[in-house]
């Protein structure tokens, strides 16, 4: 009986903390095998409704996403149904929730294969527009959108964008159930989340947990990271679709989540839907989401860092490690070494923040930053660049260079002399990631690469703007000098 009574009192708590509301301070329950009543369970069967009300509201504005794309691979993928996991980044502890299999399209060409997947979407719009993630729908020849009615109809693509992996599709219709779009920002830790979509090709699933964390980065799935983590259970097939909050509002979409086996471990991540909405909207009025550039290579602070700059204790935020030439941030003031405090009058604490706030600011905007040099303060404005392609694939180097599995420096003459190489031209390799795609290559600490994609580098920033090639390519050419021997090493980096 004891065990009973705390197991309802520990949830009157959590819903309490949760909503704001309190529980009654009496108990009222029986004994045997009859149910405890009193008014906790009033107050209990009054969220469970409150649950039971946002599902049924917003069920018919979800919808599933299957998609059909041609294939000349010869792996063959299991379907989710199978129970095999699936790993869209080669990394087993973040799994995408796009399970494809693969099937022959052909039997006199037993290579053609025809690869299909699913995953979820919701509607934005009574006239048809639906979104989803890029990774549900990048490459799809055919997109099917099914809705909890069972009826099916065909989306063309609008736009997507890799980088938030973000994309809208539409179908031709109206009249359609839309959902309410919410503020991330608002969104607090603890609040409750409610998960809708199609796990397993399982349509119309609604799971419940809490908001765990806001602000996740660093987490190696997309180039703009700012992830709300949830507990709500979301597995593969749930990718693209709507979290939201106890208004019924989508707060965030479904995006990956963290696992061992490739099923439900308790993590997962939502893009925020703020992230969403103005990536979303771009890509309806242009197809394209176009980004704001600095043109700056920034890094967090740390209290070795902070103690090297010799600074005080109360001195937060951002280093500028480099300044590109001729960019906006050049042109404004910005000189390496510099410490971003503010931007717009808030304050900098991570990196990846700054850098989601830049890229959302429209080209040709102002912004105001306030700057950390000498032990001054010093305020500046910059006009904002835009970030074409080419910038993109330099500002995604060093990201390049992690995906190989390499660290690498400049050659100073010490370095040079230590290591025997005369007339050294090149990057020296410092260190080697476990299990990386360079790691079975031969590359060794202590290598010098004078050639990347065929083009001589110097030093890093040469590096950087070489290795920029191996984005589209997915893959690396190196020439490295071994002691006095020269050779060529190619790999993937898929």
């Amino acid at each position: 009986m004891k065990k009973r009574v705390k197991l309802i009192s520990t949830f009157c708590a959590a819903v309490m903390l949760s909503t704001g509301i309190g529980c009654a301070s009496s108990w009222g329950f029986s004994i045997g095998d009859q149910p405890v009543a009193g008014s906790d369970i009033v107050m209990l069967q009054k969220m469970s409704n409150a649950f039971a009300s946002i599902a049924k509201e917003v069920t018919p504005g979800v919808v599933s996403v299957r998609v059909e794309k041609s294939s000349q691979s010869d792996n063959i993928l299991q379907f989710p149904f199978q129970g095999a996991p699936f790993d869209f980044f080669n990394d087993p502890f973040m799994e995408k929730f796009f399970g494809p299999h693969l099937r022959p399209d052909n039997k006199k060409n037993p290579q053609k294969r025809k690869q299909s997947g699913m995953g979820s979407g919701f509607v934005i719009s009574p006239d048809g527009y639906i979104l989803t993630n890029n990774h549900v729908v990048d490459g799809a020849d055919k997109i099917i959108i099914k809705f909890s009615n069972d009826k099916e109809m065909e989306a063309k693509v609008v736009g997507k964008d890799e980088q938030s992996d973000v994309a809208v599709v539409k179908v031709d219709t109206k009249g359609l159930h839309t959902l309410k779009l919410g503020d991330s920002d608002r969104l607090q830790v603890g609040e409750w989340a409610i998960a809708v979509g199609n796990p397993f090709g399982l349509q119309s699933t609604v799971t419940v947990g809490v908001v765990s964390a806001k602000g996740r980065s660093h987490m190696g799935i997309n180039d703009y990271e700012d992830f709300i983590q949830t507990d709500a259970a979301i597995n593969p097939g749930n990718s693209g679709g709507p979290l939201l909050n106890l208004n019924g509002e989508v707060v965030g979409m479904n995006t990956a989540i963290f696992s061992r086996s490739g099923g439900y471990m308790g993590i997962g991540f939502a893009i925020p839907i703020n992230m969403a909405k103005s990536v979303k909207d771009q890509l309806i009025s242009a197809g394209k989401v176009t980004r704001g550039w600095l043109g700056v290579i920034i890094q967090d602070m740390d209290a070795e860092l902070a103690k090297s700059f010799r600074l005080k204790s109360d001195v937060k935020g951002v280093i500028v490690a480099d300044v590109s030439k001729d960019s906006p941030a050049e042109k404004a003031g910005f000189k390496e070494g510099d410490i971003v405090l503010e931007m717009n009058g808030a304050s900098v604490t991570d990196v990846a923040e700054l850098r989601n706030k830049v890229s959302m600011t429209p080209p040709g905007h102002e912004l105001s930053f306030l700057l950390y040099r000498d032990g001054k303060r010093i305020p500046v404005t910059v006009k904002v660049g835009e970030l074409s392609k080419e910038l993109m694939a330099k500002a995604d180097s060093p990201a390049l260079f992690k995906k190989v599995g390499i660290t690498i420096q400049d050659v100073t003459k010490e370095i040079a002399d230590q290591l025997g190489y005369k007339n050294a031209k090149g990057v020296v390799v410092t260190d080697i990631e476990p299990d990386s795609p360079a790691s079975g290559t031969g590359i060794r600490p202590g290598d010098l690469i004078e050639e990347i994609n065929q083009k001589p580098v110097r030093n890093i920033a040469e590096a950087a703007d070489a290795i920029a090639l191996s984005k589209e390519s997915k893959s690396v050419l190196f020439k490295i000098r071994q002691g006095n021997m020269r050779r060529f090493i190619a790999f993937s980096i898929e």
